[in-house]
């Protein structure tokens, strides 16, 4: 089973590639995760080329059975937040 890394872990780990302030990198890692928050929420694709796609997708209303019993249940539609990894990603974890 691989590893969980923790944002705090990886803001150590860009910290040591690139020399750069843990304070400064922290900084930089929130606003990053912000920004693609807000813009999901907006509706936005944030298109990281090499690395993925962040996107809304939408689920259609669909019918389904309360667990523990046989009662069927409608399920309402739904949005999610989705991340389809890009080529080089795809490789480099091959």
């Amino acid at each position: 089973m691989a590893e969980t890394i923790s944002k705090a872990e990886l803001v150590d780990m860009i910290t040591e590639s690139t020399g750069l302030k843990k304070k400064d990198v922290k900084t930089v890692v929130d606003g990053a995760i912000e920004s693609i928050t807000k813009s999901l929420s907006k509706g936005s694709k944030i298109q990281l080329t090499g690395f993925g796609t962040f996107e809304v997708r939408q689920r259609q209303e669909r019918q389904g059975v309360r667990p523990g019993t046989t009662e069927k249940i409608t399920i309402p539609a739904s949005k999610y937040p989705a991340f389809k990894a890009g080529k080089a990603l795809k490789e480099s974890v091959k």
